[in-house]
Order: structure tokens, then C-alpha cells, then sequence
């Protein structure tokens, strides 16, 4: 066999071979496109079986949804329908009611305009009568003017002087009432303050009138102060009466005694003991006689001294010895407060304000204690007084004060302020002489008792007062008293 045959019969095989195997694809392909329709057509079966079902399903609910809305729409319309006859038989009640209404309004509308009717009448006759009562009131009072012989403005200016005149008596009245009840409440809370100021201030008074405080070098002389198993404290009582108390002070020791003498005197020995060093009871009484005699000594002197000042003579000894003991309660700081009471004075042109306050404060930027600090404040009762000084200092420049010429006023200016006390006092009505004393610090009214009583005698000086204020400029203050005298006299024959 050639090549050519054989390339041939290869071929030839090779060709069936491919033939074999399409008609084997060609098959195999329409099997499976048999399989795929057969399968295709089962699904869509299936798919319109399944609509089918959704259809039915969907008509179902459909109809469900549709029977409960025709029910839910049964029901509300049933709900209205009730509703509505419900509102209409509101409706037929309240037009029942609005008619029972405009029936009894047209029956109040009937009484009232009824009432007006009676109203009107009533209001002619009130007229007729007021016109009537006029006619009558003018003819009776033209009869009454005729009969008084004055016309009716001069019978109300009668009228009402005489009202006004039992206005103020009945005002009088009731100011005294008023005063007096004050005058008696006022006394009774001011025991009722001295009575506590005593019950809280008995202590701090007492501590502080009855202590004389004895500054010591060192706190070692305390020991020697004391003496062994307290010897020389025991004979320094026991020698002078007082009471020395060594506490823990420091370089100080205390001597506490009602009576001043007392107490000077054991505060003399005992700062000639502690200078001199020596302290044994036998020193301790000689001391103490010495300083005995020096402070009567003292005492003798400071009352020649007050005799010798206010130029008094012929003065019995023990009463120069009772003067002098007055040094020992207030008579310096009393001098130190009544000397300073007016240094205010001196800067009132450059500092506004009271010169009593303004006195204090500088005193207390120098150094002054509070006692007299509160003297100088209070000498014109501007602020509260807390010691016996105030009063003191208060009294003494009242009584300086009192004497014409002492404010160092010119005589025509001095004359002039009393001659207008005298003429405000006088410009009132029942007046009958004014005097101005205690050089224009106080006026003196007489009046006269027919035209004023006692009522009116308060309202008088409480209104030449108020005058007073209003119409002049003083120092200090201005008392008025009004003075009302009755006096009845008969002749014996």
C-alpha cells in the first residue's frame, strides 16, 4: 500500500470518526433539548399554578379586607347615626330650654321697664318734693337771716369758728392725754432700762471704779510682793484695807477697793515699796503711814486749790478735806472733758458736721480714752451717753452757756434774738406777756387763763415752739414754757 492510500484511508477514518461524533453531539443535543422543554414546560406549569394560587389568595384577602371595611364602615355609620340623635336630642333640650329662657327674660324685660315706670314717678315726686323743700329752706332761711339779723355766709363763718374752736379744744385735749400716757410709759420702760443696764453693766461698773492697776519692773517682784508663806501681801491688807490680787498679768498686780481713799493710798505704798525694794511687814506699815499723810496732804491741797479758783474763803477745814476727796472720783477726768468738749470747734470750717462729733473723733485720733471720746459726743445728746462724764459735761456747758454774753455775741445780735423770741410768743392769740431768760435759751410765756386752758396752754407751746424753728437760727436749744395762772380775789369789808 502506497502512502497516498494509506493518507486516503486515514483520512477517510478520520471523517467518520468526526461524523460518529456530531450525530453523537446531535443526538446527545436534541435529548437535552427535549429534557430542557420537558422541563420548561413542567416549571411553567408550576408557575401558573402557583399564580394561580396567589390569585386566588390575593382575591380572598381581597374580599376579607373589603367585609371588614363594609363592617368597620356599618359600624361607625351606626356610631353617627346614634351620635347624631344624641346631639339632636341635646339640641331639641337646650332650644326647650333657651325658649323657657327668652320667656323669663321677657317677663324680667316687662318687670324692669314696669320698675323704671315706678322709678320715673318716684323721681318726679323726689323732684317735686326737693323743689318744695328748696322753696321752704330759702323762705325759712330769709325768715332766719331776718330774725338773727346777719345773712348765712356770716352765720357759717359762725358756725364754723366756733367747730374749729371745739376742734382744737377736743385736739388739746387729746395731746395732753396723749403726752401724759407717753410721759407714764416712757417712766416705766426707763426703769425697766435702768434696771437692766444695772443687771448687765453692775459687773464691768464695779471692776472698773473700784481697781487701781500697779505696773510691776519685772514679774520676780510679784514673789517679793507676796513674802514668804504670803507675809507681806497679808500686812499690805491688812495695813491699807484693800484687796491685792497677784494673778498671771504679766509685771502687773491689782488692788481692788469700794473706797478711792483706800485705794490711792495702798497704791502710793506699794510703788514706794516696789521703787525702794525693801519689803517686809515692818517697812510695809511705816510706808504706808507715810503714804497716808502725803495723800491727805493731797487731798488738802486739791480742795484749797478748787477754794482758791473759784475765789471762796473762810471754808472749814473738813470741808476743804471733803472737797479734796472729790479728786479721787471725777473731778479729773470731768476738767479733761469739759477742757475739750468744744475743740471741735476749730475745724468746723473745714470739716462739715457737728463740732460735738467732729471733737471726738479727734480726740480719739490723739489718744483720748472713751470715756472722754463719748463726753465730747454727747455734750449735745447727739449721740447716746455711757458715762457719768456726758451728763456732767452736758450740764456745765448748759450753765456756761446760760449767761448773756458767753457765746461771745455781739449786744445788738444778743438783744435781737430775744427781742424776736419775745415778738413770735407775743404774735399769738391768748398771749398775754412773754419773757426771754437764761440768755435766749428759754422763753417764758403768761397767758391768759379766761382765753386759754390747760389743753390749749400744750398745743400753744407746741406751736410758738415749731414757730420758733421755722422763723430763727440759735445755737443749742430753745425752751418754751407756757405759764397759765388763775387767780380769784375778793375784798373783806
Amino acid at each position: 500500500m502506497s502512502n497516498l492510500q494509506a493518507g486516503a484511508i486515514g483520512f477517510f477514518i478520520a471523517g467518520a470518526i468526526a461524523l460518529v461524533i456530531f450525530l453523537l453531539r446531535r443526538h446527545e443535543a436534541a435529548r437535552k433539548l427535549e429534557e430542557a422543554t420537558g422541563a420548561s414546560e413542567r416549571l411553567l406549569g408550576e408557575a401558573r399554578k402557583q399564580s394561580e394560587a396567589i390569585r386566588r389568595d390575593a382575591e380572598l384577602q381581597a374580599k376579607d379586607e373589603l367585609l371588614q371595611a363594609r363592617t368597620e364602615l356599618e359600624r361607625e355609620g351606626r356610631e353617627q347615626h346614634r351620635d347624631l340623635q344624641e346631639f339632636e336630642k341635646r339640641l331639641a333640650s337646650q332650644e326647650a330650654s333657651l325658649e323657657r329662657r327668652v320667656e323669663t327674660v321677657e317677663g324680667r324685660v316687662k318687670e324692669m321697664e314696669q320698675r323704671d315706670a315706678a322709678v320715673r314717678e318716684r323721681e318726679r315726686q323726689a323732684e317735686e318734693t326737693r323743689q318744695a323743700l328748696a322753696r321752704a329752706t330759702e323762705e325759712n332761711r330769709i325768715a332766719l337771716e331776718r330774725a338773727a339779723g346777719m345773712t348765712r355766709e356770716e352765720a357759717k363763718s359762725t358756725l364754723l369758728n366756733e367747730m374749729m374752736a371745739e376742734t382744737k379744744h377736743e385736739a388739746a385735749k387729746r395731746i395732753r392725754l396723749v403726752e401724759e400716757e407717753a410721759r407714764l410709759e416712757a417712766d416705766r420702760r426707763a426703769k425697766r432700762v435702768v434696771a437692766i443696764a444695772i443687771e448687765r453693766l453692775a459687773g464691768e461698773f464695779v471692776a472698773e471704779r473700784t481697781i487701781s492697776v500697779i505696773t510691776l519692773p519685772t514679774d520676780d517682784m510679784k514673789g517679793r510682793i507676796i513674802g514668804r508663806e504670803g507675809r507681806n501681801i497679808r500686812a499690805i491688807e491688812a495695813a491699807t484695807g484693800v484687796d491685792l490680787i497677784v494673778d498671771d498679768t504679766p509685771e502687773a498686780v491689782v488692788i481692788s477697793c469700794h473706797n478711792p481713799i483706800r485705794r490711792e493710798i495702798a497704791r502710793v505704798a506699794l510703788e514706794k515699796l516696789i521703787s525702794d525694794g525693801r519689803i517686809h511687814p515692818g517697812r510695809i506699815e511705816e510706808v504706808v503711814r507715810k503714804s497716808e499723810h502725803e495723800v491727805e496732804e493731797a487731798i488738802r491741797e486739791a480742795g484749797q486749790k478748787a477754794l482758791f479758783e473759784v475765789g471762796v474763803h473762810g471754808v472749814h477745814p473738813e470741808l476743804i478735806k471733803l472737797l479734796g476727796m472729790l479728786k479721787y472720783r471725777y473731778a479729773k477726768q470731768a476738767r479733761r472733758a469739759a477742757l475739750l468738749h468744744d475743740i471741735g470747734k476749730s475745724l468746723t470750717h473745714e470739716v462739715d458736721g457737728s463740732h460735738a462729733l467732729i471733737g471726738a473723733d479727734i480726740a480719739r485720733k490723739y489718744g483720748e480714752s472713751a470715756k472722754i471720746c463719748n463726753a465730747i459726743a454727747a455734750h449735745h445728746e447727739e449721740v447716746k451717753a455711757e458715762t457719768i462724764l456726758a451728763p456732767l459735761v452736758d450740764a456745765a456747758d448748759a450753765l456756761s452757756g446760760a449767761r448773756p454774753g458767753a457765746r461771745r455775741e455781739v449786744l445788738e445780735s444778743y438783744v435781737r434774738r430775744l427781742e424776736d423770741l419775745e415778738r413770735i410768743s407775743n404774735s399769738f392769740s391768748g398771749v398775754e406777756k412773754s419773757f426771754a431768760v437764761q440768755a435766749g435759751r428759754e422763753i417764758r410765756i403768761l397767758v391768759e387763763p379766761t382765753k386759754v386752758d390747760d389743753d390749749q396752754a400744750v398745743v400753744l407751746a407746741r406751736d410758738v415752739a415749731r414757730k420758733i424753728e421755722n422763723e430763727m437760727t440759735y445755737p443749742g436749744q430753745i425752751k418754751v414754757t407756757v405759764i397759765r395762772e388763775m387767780r380769784a380775789s375778793e375784798l373783806a369789808r
